[in-house]
């Protein structure tokens, strides 16, 4: 590709929103490195020529931060920093015509599934053999890995099926494929994300296949903890809980956003499920593989959300105990049914509102913490900070959960599992000495 440097272009991409996006963002550089173009990820090094911004459309928050982040782009390209900007993701995706017109100096925009687009950017190709290669973002150890592509829901608020289309199932084959190449590159973890991880197979098996998919996984030799992200509670396939109690790698982690639990507001989410069969759900998951962390998350906000949906949410959440719970505060987007609705809540009583929440959830969060004070557990070490290690249980994902606060005489290396037994107990992380 002809620029204004003599130099060899590098590419620097800069990522945004979910880890959904980075992958898409690892996939990329996989690409560019098997043409023989340099590509690095969030360089700090700023000797990069070329930048690719994978953007965030997901809610209010996330589009002003990839719009933030591409302005600051185009500032470094005008003082003669950068020879390219090109935007691609979620946010080019569903407002690609708008943007091409504020702003111009953007070299190129892209959707969520023109890769082969990008590339020719560069003059390269997109090698289909290399399905699935890809140059980690992560630490060494850990990595997502991608089932399947966009969704068939239609969830009142999400504009998720208007950047990423209908749910598109990876082949099984490729997936185990995929596993086996990272955990040759020494991945010890693997998290396995969608946007609806449960419905993994109906497109192109004719069922869901998930459970299937996790005992393949599973024989994976090396590869010592598997974990589900982003389960729907709608139609939930329990036999996917009978393998994760057969097969010790595993974990006995589920992330299963419900975002609400008034029936109220269940039902203009569209959600298609009740809070009494989300009860009986949870019932049947704690049932089918005992000391099950279950992660949530929750909408704050929502058109017409009275007080009284509130304290419902908040009397759910005291009965039903989360180990885990996220909250966002509604954003009113484009393009979904409920943008019909108005938008009747202020910002501040949003805020306030999902304070509330999750001051409840820290409560419990405390609580379990105090529990696990004077067991061992098996954790994985993600870094050495302050003079201390940092890790992780079973029970927790990367950078949205707890960590393990560990002290220890002796070096630990990085990706290694130890045993810690908890001494302390804080409302987010634990602290624990190896044994």
């Amino acid at each position: 590709m002809k620029t204004k440097t003599l130099k060899k272009d590098k590419v620097n991409i800069i990522t945004l929103g979910c880890s959904k996006n980075l992958v898409d963002s690892e996939l990329l550089s996989g690409q560019l490195y098997a043409n023989s173009i340099d590509a690095v990820h969030e360089n700090k090094k700023i000797d990069h020529n070329i930048v690719v911004i994978n953007t965030c459309g997901f809610i209010d928050k996330a589009k002003e931060e990839s719009i933030e982040t591409i302005l600051r782009q185009v500032a470094l390209k005008r003082k003669g920093r950068l020879d390219k900007v090109y935007v691609t993701g979620c946010l080019s995706q569903r407002y690609r015509a708008d943007l091409e017109t504020e702003i111009p100096e953007v070299d190129a925009w892209f959707g969520t599934m023109e890769l082969p687009l990008l590339l020719k950017q560069f003059d390269a190709d997109y090698k289909k053999e290399l399905l699935g290669e890809r140059m980690l973002s992560t630490p060494k150890h850990y990595a997502y890995l991608k089932i399947s592509e966009g969704c068939n829901r239609m969830c009142a608020f999400c504009a998720i099926p208007l950047m990423r289309g209908v749910h598109v199932s990876k082949p099984m084959k490729a997936i185990i494929a995929e596993a086996e190449n990272l955990v040759q590159k020494g991945v010890k973890e693997i998290m396995l994300i969608a946007q609806e991880l449960t419905y993994y197979g109906l497109d192109i098996y004719k069922k869901r296949m998930l459970a299937d998919l996790l005992k393949h996984l599973s024989d994976t030799k090396g590869l010592e903890w598997i974990r589900l992200h982003y389960a729907y509670p709608n139609k939930f396939p329990l036999e996917v809980l009978d393998v994760m109690s057969e097969r010790e790698n595993i974990c006995n982690y589920l992330d299963m956003p419900l975002q609400h639990a008034s029936n109220n507001m269940l039902k203009a989410m569209r959600r298609q499920i009740t809070k009494e069969e989300m009860e009986d759900l949870i019932s049947a998951i704690r049932e089918k593989v005992p000391g099950i962390c279950l992660r949530t998350t929750l909408i704050a906000g929502f058109p017409g959300e009275t007080k009284n949906d509130v304290e419902e949410l908040k009397t759910f959440l005291q009965q039903q105990r989360f180990d885990r719970v996220g909250i966002f505060t509604y954003s009113h987007e484009e393009g979904t049914s409920a943008h019909d609705l108005e938008d009747n809540i202020s910002s501040e009583e949003k805020q306030l509102r999902a304070q509330e929440i999750m001051e409840v959830q820290q409560e419990i969060s405390y609580e379990k913490n105090r529990e696990k004070i004077g067991k061992t557990f098996k954790v994985i070490i993600d870094r050495k900070e302050a003079g201390r290690y940092l890790g992780r249980t079973e029970f927790d994902s990367v950078e949205v959960d707890n960590e393990v606060v560990i002290h220890s005489d002796k070096k630990l290396m990085i990706g290694r599992f130890v045993n810690v037994k908890i001494i302390k107990a804080y409302d987010y992380d634990i602290e624990g000495a190896v044994v």
